[in-house]
C-alpha cells in the first residue's frame, strides 16, 4: 500500500506537469523569417530553408517555432515587419533577400541575423568586411550578380553592341549601386549605353 506521504508527493508532482509543459513551450526558440516578396514567390527557397532547419534537428511545433513575415513586394513595409519580429523576441532572424537584410539590421543590433544577398554586403553596409563581418549579422552573397560582370559578359557575347538597356526597379535597395556600377563598367568600355532615365514600363529587376 502506498504511504500517505508518498501519495501526496506523487499527486503534487502530477499536478505540476501541465505547468512544466507550459513553461517548456514558452521557452521554445522562435526563428523569424523576413522576406520582401511572397510565400508563393519564394516557395522553392522556403522548402530548402525548412529542410535545412529539420536537418539541424529542429522540428517546427516540437522544439522550434517559425514566424514568417512577407513584404509582398512592398519594400516600405519591411521596417515595420522587422520591428514586429524584434518585439516578438525571436532567437534569430533569417533575412531571405537584400531588402530584408537591410531592414533587419536597422531593426536590431542584438538579435542574430543571417542573410542572403545579391549585392555586395560591404558596400551595402551590412557587414564591416568579408573576413570580419562584425556585429550581429552574417550571411551569404552572390557577387557574380554585379553590373560590371553583366556588362563584361554582354561585351564578350556582342562585342560590337553600342547600346545596352538596363531594367531596374527604382524602389529596390540595391538599384542605385547597381546602376552606378553599370555606368562605370560602360564608361570603362567607352560606351554611353546606360541612359540617364529608364521608361517606367521597363523598371523591373529580377530579384536574386
Amino acid at each position: 500500500m502506498i504511504k500517505r506521504r508518498e501519495f501526496i508527493t506523487g499527486l503534487g508532482s502530477t499536478a505540476a506537469w501541465p505547468v512544466v509543459a507550459r513553461a517548456q513551450q514558452a521557452a521554445m526558440p522562435v526563428i523569424g523569417v523576413l522576406n520582401s516578396t511572397s510565400r508563393a514567390g519564394r516557395a522553392h527557397l522556403l522548402t530548402a530553408f525548412e529542410q535545412g532547419v529539420r536537418e539541424k534537428g529542429y522540428v517546427e511545433g516540437r522544439n522550434v517555432a517559425i514566424e514568417y513575415r512577407w513584404g509582398q513586394d512592398q519594400y516600405d513595409q519591411l521596417p515595420d515587419l522587422a520591428a514586429d519580429l524584434v518585439r516578438r523576441q525571436v532567437a534569430v532572424i533569417a533575412a531571405h533577400d537584400t531588402p530584408s537584410a537591410i531592414a533587419a539590421k536597422a531593426a536590431t543590433a542584438t538579435i542574430p541575423i543571417v542573410f542572403v544577398s545579391g549585392g555586395d554586403p560591404v558596400k551595402l553596409g551590412l557587414v564591416g568586411s568579408f573576413n570580419r563581418p562584425g556585429g550581429n549579422i552574417t550571411g551569404v552573397t552572390f557577387l557574380i550578380a554585379t553590373a560590371a560582370k553583366h556588362c563584361g559578359l554582354l561585351h564578350e557575347l556582342l562585342p560590337s553592341a553600342a547600346r545596352i538597356a538596363v531594367l531596374v526597379d527604382p524602389n529596390f535597395p540595391i538599384t542605385d549601386p547597381f546602376v552606378a556600377d553599370a555606368r562605370a563598367a560602360a564608361a570603362a568600355r567607352r560606351s554611353s549605353a546606360i541612359p540617364s532615365r529608364m521608361p517606367k514600363p521597363l523598371q523591373k529587376l529580377v530579384m536574386f
